[in-house]
């Protein structure tokens, strides 16, 4: 019988419910998913690798096929080193799908026996961008942490700091 193994790679800086809602439809899609965390020393991420990491292990234990990674390097030689079929990615407008279908089209050059499966959010993070994050959160509006990355944030002053730096997604509560 074989396996389907799917690699959802990001930086995950913070994990989101966006991130969670693609997780958990993954997760029934496929017999593995593998949540792999890219290791960019290019950036200055808010919160680090372990971190992030961690956040992602506590978010993702309700679902026993997913496993948290962390990688470094191309995608492709981390889905080889795997095993891994599938790369999961989830787009939310027509300039995610550019992005995407440019990253997806390369990888299948690369490794040919890699396929790259689009899926679009849930309703309520469809609409959402970090440009629109970042306007409500310098207009005074209401922005939600979700979960574990809400428990590491308590200074309203970083949350700010954050918002500036990194977008973010708000609940549906905050939006409803």
């Amino acid at each position: 019988m074989k396996t389907s193994i799917a690699i959802y790679p990001g930086s995950f800086d913070p994990v989101t419910n966006g991130h969670l809602d693609l997780i958990g439809r993954g997760e029934k899609m496929f017999d593995r998913v593998i949540v792999a965390v890219l290791k960019n020393m290019e950036k200055a991420p808010l919160f680090s690798v372990p971190e992030r990491v961690e956040m992602l292990r506590e978010v993702t234990k309700q679902f026993p096929s997913v496993e948290v990674d962390v990688f470094q390097g191309l995608l492709v030689d981390y889905a080889r080193k795997r095993d891994a079929a599938v790369i999961l990615r989830g787009i939310r407008a027509v300039s995610d799908y550019e992005y995407e279908l440019q990253m997806a089209l390369m990888n299948r050059k690369l490794e040919p026996r890699l396929e790259t499966v689009f899926m679009l959010p849930g309703e309520t993070y469809s609409y959402l961008s970090a440009k629109l994050v970042r306007e409500i959160a310098q207009l005074g509006g209401p922005a939600h942490w979700p979960g574990a990355a809400a428990r590491r944030t308590k200074d309203p002053g970083q949350i700010g700091r954050c918002l500036r730096l990194k977008p973010i997604f708000l609940s549906a509560a905050v939006l409803g």
